[in-house]
């Protein structure tokens, strides 16, 4: 069995408070989610966020697959980090912690995702192939359109990489 881990961080000069309201709305995900894959929220979006929080979504991670996808928010501490774990969806194992760091002129956003694929054998080769770049296409978006939203340079300090666990 595979584990694999995605870490990303990124500077954002705004305030502690600016980046929690806008990354603890879950109606913000489809902001930073790339048009192409078809991010839909079904159901669950309409309250602040809540540990127990149930979101339904629809999204199209390739071309030639739309699924549904059901994550809880699991954990939050106000202002400071939360987690979302899938329920149902595309991963055999989908737990994601969002992290805020207070820094020197604005913010440090951290994603940790841990996750595995389904299919045994073809998961792992399906990770080196295609999902892997999807994840790291994903989240380059993601960085450049939160620089877009609030007026941010791209750092060269951001990070993202990859490992297994």
């Amino acid at each position: 069995m595979k584990l694999y881990q995605l870490r990303s961080k990124q500077f954002l000069p705004i305030s502690m408070n600016e980046a929690w309201e806008f990354l603890s709305n879950p109606k913000n995900l489809q902001v930073i989610t790339p048009s192409h894959m078809g991010f839909h929220i079904l159901s669950g979006a309409e309250k602040k966020m809540y540990a127990g929080q149930i979101i339904q979504y629809i999204v199209k991670p390739f071309p030639f697959l739309t699924t549904r996808w059901v994550t809880e928010i699991t954990h939050v501490q106000e202002g400071s980090y939360f987690v979302d774990e899938q329920r149902f969806g595309p991963y055999a194992l989908w737990h994601h912690k969002h992290f805020l760091t207070p820094i020197e002129n604005g913010v440090e956003m951290e994603d940790v995702i841990d996750y595995k694929l389904p299919f045994g054998i073809l998961g792992t080769w399906g990770h080196s192939l295609l999902v892997k770049k999807q994840l790291m296409k994903i989240f380059k978006y993601r960085e450049q359109k939160l620089c877009s939203v609030f007026g941010a340079i791209p750092q060269t300090n951001n990070s993202l990489e990859f490992k297994t666990i």
